[in-house]
């Protein structure tokens, strides 16, 4: 790694944590009713209140809050599905996009609703500034807030005891989003413009370039089907072109809280390495502190809830450490370059720039890479496809350990607290003790939940991946045969299950299958691991709390850091070590055997 890269890896780390705290706090005032923002917000959420007929003291129990998160997400999946194959007749349209395929509508309402935001389309090409805005960007809020929410109610059953209820869902969802969420996003959104981010209702502009464009297309007959040549092959022809079509909108308001929320679906085809998006180093920087901003704070936001900031500073420890080992390892990769272009004359000191925007460099595409597939954000500002082999792994490795590492806005931490619940319950089980975890006995019911919380994304993941490699729909997809070929299989069903939306960008995805099989795993890995969560929640709230004794073990300090770490590697990241060794392992022996 170069100076640079160590650098802004420190840089990141001081500011992420000087900021995280007094988030973090704000976070926990908010969703106990106190504080100053709840005093001068407050008609405005009592007008939601009557408008939607809820009454803020009626409290939920797990199943009633599991079910209002249900409703919640489902009525959203049908109001994008509905924009999107309305758009053609509605406002807001001035490119006159035509209305979205019924499977494509399908993958999308879904994504953006489960916070995953995996895009089988171009951006700028497919939606009307009505969809971007009302579906899309407004989902960014809703899903961000619902992952939030579902903490919250977590945190809630290790703070309450011998309690029937978690919380109430509307009022979670209102305050989360009108407290928190809007104001950050109202402010990012306002430096984002500053930094070159455009925001208008313009239409597209057509300019003209400095120099001509020149390209090959393929030649057309009177019917305008492409001419084939005797052996099947498309004749082209030179063609250029003195003018660029240069797509408009309201992009900062959707990339603020794309960042904010972890969600990372794009205004444009290219996402955050589009200079629309992202134009500035210093824009980028702010990206990946958005990122992690949120999922960071709610560690302490659990420590205050708790009445115990040291759990939260053993989970966000935990968490670091964890990431500073893959951050380093996916730059260190990419700094290393091809082995094959040595072959060429090419200079190996400059690392691997393929694939990467000059205006970031590999340190910070690397850095940009680990952090949003530790996060459930899946914005990219470099190509992941175009990584080295290990380079490539680091993602995917990420995404396979459940995205627990920071993770997404509350689904990090909450899948974080299940595997804190795992490794106590591993570790009673060494020492013959009933295990417990902030008070509460983890019985046979918690175990149960937390498996099935842990299992389902690895179940979706190789079951997809499985059914992809074998029907003749999913191999079609393929444009790199071969080892390459079953890595974007493996990364786009890693992706979707675990709610992450990146992509290696390969694999034609844009299918009825594709968009099919992939937004069934989105919404099972979304709400087949919130249930259980919520149940969990439930089940704590109701226990008695018991008095630590001296065979209590610590969930505070070093000891439990490192249990926790090992039990997310060891049980969250080994269901898929055979799936990796078929795709990018294989693939970095093929690269050193052929070099």
């Amino acid at each position: 790694m170069t100076t640079h890269a160590w650098l802004l890896l420190g840089a990141y780390l001081v500011i992420l944590l000087l900021v995280a705290k007094p988030l973090g706090i704000y976070i926990a005032n908010v969703m106990e009713g106190r504080g100053l923002a709840l005093r001068v917000g407050g008609p405005i959420e009592s007008l939601l209140y009557r408008i939607g007929g809820v009454r803020r003291d009626e409290e939920m129990g797990w199943l009633k809050y599991a079910l209002a998160i249900l409703l919640f997400n489902a009525l959203g999946a049908l109001a994008v599905y509905a924009l999107q194959r309305l758009q053609l007749w509605l406002p807001l349209n001035p490119q006159a996009m035509a209305n979205v395929s019924p499977d494509s509508s399908f993958n999308t309402a879904v994504s953006f609703v489960t916070n995953t935001n995996w895009q089988g389309y171009g951006g700028e090409s497919t939606m009307s500034y009505l969809t971007q805005m009302l579906g899309l960007a407004v989902q960014n809020f809703l899903s961000a807030a619902t992952g939030i929410v579902v903490v919250i109610a977590l945190i809630r059953g290790f703070a309450r005891h011998t309690a029937k209820t978690i919380g109430n869902a509307w009022v979670d969802l209102t305050r989360i989003t009108l407290y928190v969420l809007l104001p950050i996003s109202l402010v990012y959104a306002v430096f984002l413009v500053g930094q070159g981010v455009i925001q208008n209702f313009d239409a597209y502009k057509d300019v003209t370039t400095v120099e001509a464009t020149r390209y090959d297309a393929p030649k057309l007959d009177a019917a305008g089907q492409p001419i084939k040549d005797d052996k099947g092959n498309a004749v082209t022809e030179s063609v250029s072109t003195p003018t660029q079509t240069l797509a408009m909108g309201p992009v900062a308001s959707q990339e603020a809280i794309k960042m904010l929320g972890t969600n990372g679906g794009g205004f444009f085809n290219a996402n955050s390495a589009h200079p629309y998006e992202n134009p500035t180093p210093l824009a980028n920087f702010i990206q990946m502190l958005s990122i992690f901003l949120i999922p960071a704070a709610l560690t302490l936001t659990f420590g205050r809830m708790v009445g115990d900031m040291r759990q939260g500073w053993a989970v966000l420890a935990a968490m670091t450490l964890m990431f500073v080992v893959m951050a380093v390892a996916a730059m260190s990769f990419e700094h290393q370059g091809n082995p094959l272009l040595a072959n060429l004359g090419a200079d190996m000191s400059v690392g691997n720039m393929e694939g990467k925007e000059t205006r970031f460099g590999i340190a910070d595409s690397g850095l940009f890479a680990t952090i949003t597939t530790l996060a459930s954000c899946g914005a990219v500002n470099s190509m992941h496809d175009s990584f080295m082999p290990l380079g490539g792994f680091v993602p995917l490795w990420n995404m396979m350990l459940g995205e627990v590492v920071f993770g997404g806005v509350g689904t990090g931490l909450y899948g974080m607290l299940v595997f804190a619940v795992m490794a106590v319950f591993i570790a009673g089980l060494m020492i013959g003790r009933t295990p417990e975890y902030l008070g509460k006995k983890i019985e046979a019911y918690e175990m149960k939940m937390v498996s099935i919380a842990i299992l389902v994304t690895p179940l979706l993941v190789l079951a997809g991946t499985a059914i992809a490699v074998m029907v003749p729909a999913g191999v079609a997809g393929i444009a790199n045969p071969g080892a390459h070929g079953f890595s974007e299989i493996l990364y786009a069903f890693t992706s979707a299950a675990n709610n992450n939306g990146s992509a290696f960008a390969g694999l034609s995805a844009n299918t009825p299958f594709y968009n099919t099989l992939l937004g069934i795993a989105m919404w099972f890995g979304r709400f087949g691991v919130i249930v259980p969560v919520l149940a969990l929640a439930g089940a704590l709230a109701a226990k008695k709390r018991i008095t630590a004794s001296a065979g209590t073990m610590p969930t505070h300090g070093p000891l439990f850091v490192v249990l926790l770490i090992g039990t997310v590697v060891l049980v969250g990241a080994l269901n898929y070590v055979p799936a990796l060794a078929l795709g990018p392992v294989v693939e970095h022996l093929m690269l050193g055997s052929a070099h």
